[in-house]
């Protein structure tokens, strides 16, 4: 498949290309020294595990390795962008931290949850937090070339193929226990469906695994990410609907009838992503088409504020019209991914109307970084975690490095 791409000029357009990239250096740095600031334990080491709506910080919370993996990733990703001394000192904190407490030496991979001291509290084997912490250490290694941080990292990608791959099916099983055996209830959170394979921690081994190999080209790896590629084209993408299936039995049967936009729209790019990552033509071809269907689709879901809702369900028809940070994170990449590969002004205005939406109603002026989201009648979800478990620095602080590197870009060719 050939894409032509017919890109309009003029100072509108590349006005607009200039302007968002300012606001995302601005808006990186915000990020940043709130969690510079606010988020450092200088008690225990690391990171503090808890930060409710308002700002109040428990001490005693428990630390989640999404979360310390997520920060990793973060400071990391920002170092190489801004050479900051803080932000590399971040980045090392949060490897240190990680390579101490939430790595099992013993059994390999990386416990779920330790406690504020850094004990292990929960040592199940998830394989989604093992992805994110692939993805962090990866980071760290490109941002470092720190010898530990890529061991480190092809340790939990060989732990992931002995214990979660499926040779029978493809794909990669959920959950284990901390010598990796299997687990009655694989489940992620307790919102999710008791299935044994998800769309949820594919995408992030394929995030993963894609920054892997820009560090280490291996054969088995490309193979496997190759793999991961096919399981989304296959089993993963509802082509006729241009969204993402979500939950399924170990022989990829669908056990469920949701949306999630916020994962369409990051899977657009994603996908793309790790395709390029391979350097195969045809097959970056193929998932290029999978990606413009799921941005397609994902736009005509948009309401009329520009941002995007949280989930359908579309057995019972329930729309959940509450507004999450990282959907509109992901929607400033998604979008402005397909305005780079269609040149449609309309996919930019996308990208820049969910960066308006999440300026207006989800950054927090009050109590530093974003919210966790508002309802559908705007009012701010306080009720939920400004640092936690889920609440993280990597959604907007990815989308501000995505935004900004591809505006100069795109800029650049109108000039």
């Amino acid at each position: 498949m050939s894409t032509t791409i017919s890109r309009p000029a003029g100072p509108p357009v590349a006005h607009l290309l200039t302007a968002y990239a300012q606001e995302m250096r601005a808006e990186l740095a915000r990020i940043s020294d709130f969690w510079l600031a606010r988020a450092l334990d200088e008690q225990r080491g690391g990171f503090i595990g808890q930060m409710d709506g308002t700002g109040r910080i428990d001490a005693e919370a428990p630390k989640g390795s999404i979360l310390n993996a997520r920060i990793l990733w973060t400071f990391s990703a920002a170092y190489r962008h801004t050479g900051q001394p803080a932000h590399l000192a971040a980045a090392t904190r949060a490897f240190n931290y990680l390579l101490t407490h939430f790595l099992d030496n013993e059994h390999g991979g990386v416990y779920w949850l330790v406690g504020a001291d850094g004990q292990p509290l929960n040592t199940r084997k998830q394989i989604y937090a093992l992805a994110f912490a692939l993805y962090g250490l990866s980071e760290y290694y490109r941002a470092t070339q720190h010898p530990l941080a890529l061991q480190a990292s092809q340790a939990l990608f060989e732990w992931i193929e002995a214990h979660s791959y499926d040779p029978a099916h493809g794909g990669y099983f959920e959950a284990f226990g901390r010598a990796g055996e299997p687990l009655a209830d694989p489940r992620l959170s307790d919102k999710d469906r008791p299935a044994p394979k998800t769309m949820n921690t594919h995408l992030h081994v394929l995030e993963a695994y894609a920054n892997l190999y820009r560090c280490w080209p291996d054969a088995r790896l490309a193979q496997r990410l190759r793999g991961l590629l096919a399981t989304f084209l296959i089993h993963i993408l509802d082509a006729p609907a241009g969204h993402l299936r979500l939950f399924f039995t170990a022989d990829w049967a669908p056990v469920a009838d949701l949306v999630s936009y916020g994962h369409d729209i990051e899977a657009a790019w994603l996908l793309r992503e790790a395709a390029q990552v391979l350097g195969d033509a045809d097959l970056l071809a193929q998932v290029t088409a999978a990606s413009l269907r799921l941005a397609e689709a994902t736009a005509a879901a948009l309401l009329p504020d520009g941002s995007l809702p949280h989930e359908l369900d579309r057995t019972t028809g329930h729309l959940d019209r509450h507004r999450e940070w990282w959907v509109s994170a992901e929607a400033m990449v998604g979008f402005l991914d397909a305005y780079e590969l269609t040149g449609d002004p309309a996919h930019l205005h996308r990208s820049h109307q969910a960066w308006r939406f999440a300026q207006c109603h989800l950054l927090d002026h009050a109590h530093g970084e974003w919210r966790w989201g508002v309802h559908d009648d705007y009012r701010p979800m306080t009720e939920q975690d400004k640092v936690g478990f889920w609440k993280c620095p990597y959604h907007n602080t990815r989308a501000c490095l995505e935004v900004l590197y591809r505006c100069r870009h795109l800029a650049a060719g109108l000039a």
